[in-house]
């Protein structure tokens, strides 16, 4: 039996395109099926439809895959950028089905970054609402004080929204600077180094270290590996969508 999916996620899965965008493609009549133009709403057997998206060709019968990284620091967290800086697609370029980043990393944060074309698992792993805990190394300057963990224990305006408070802990001292660990459970728009802006450090480095209960390990920068099953399941439990 036919299982006929919306070109919008058939296309957001195969990773050209996010569902929104690719609704705009499909409208521009730039998405054909079996050689047809296809409407907004038209549907598609991704084991058996030809698809196309501005001439390129959708795999049939996609699988979902799930990758993590290393991301070293100087990548910006896209496929592609317009101002020529390296990108981390550079970096999983060898990956044979088409992934996409899920969520940000800074241009100079580092550590564990998510790729997948899981439409929906990649917004369960970002989306705020669904609260999958994520934990960071940040060291900042100068040496943190007691009402400055106060300030960065507290809920931050962003985007017009208070953020759920974050937990942090020294974890040591150095001369001039301190090295915090900090735990999020929604992961807004900068939201770290927002926080330390706020209580008056400056963020030397930052560096994610686990989502969920899934942590970095032994990976060095610019190193990927596939999720295991019991990985992907374990995230997808946590992020209580699934």
């Amino acid at each position: 039996m036919e299982q006929l999916v919306r070109l919008q996620k058939l296309i957001a899965d195969a990773g050209f395109a996010s569902r929104r965008k690719a609704e705009e493609l499909i409208a521009a009549g730039k998405v054909r099926v079996n050689g047809v133009v296809a409407k907004v709403g038209d549907k598609a057997d991704p084991k058996h439809d030809t698809v196309t998206v501005s001439g390129k060709k959708l795999p049939k019968g996609v699988g979902n895959v799930y990758y993590m990284m290393n991301k070293p620091r100087g990548y910006v967290t896209t496929l592609a950028d317009e101002n020529g800086r390296k990108c981390v697609a550079e970096l999983i370029s060898d990956v044979e089905e088409r992934v996409y980043p899920v969520g940000r990393l800074d241009r100079d944060s580092e550590g564990l970054l998510l790729f997948t074309n899981d439409g929906q698992f990649a917004n369960a792993m970002m989306h705020p609402s669904h609260h999958v805990q994520k934990t960071y190394r940040v060291s900042v300057r100068p040496k943190v004080t007691e009402e400055q963990i106060s300030v960065l224990t507290s809920a931050l305006m962003i985007d017009g929204r208070k953020t759920v408070p974050a937990d942090v802990r020294v974890v040591r001292h150095d001369e001039d600077k301190s090295i915090l660990e900090f735990t999020i459970f929604e992961g807004r728009n900068r939201q770290i180094r927002r926080l330390c802006e706020e209580a008056g450090l400056e963020t030397l480095r930052l560096k994610r270290l686990s989502i969920g209960q899934l942590t970095l390990g032994k990976l060095r920068p610019g190193e990927y590996r596939a999720l295991t099953p019991d990985e992907v399941a374990l995230l997808k439990r946590q992020s209580g969508n699934f």
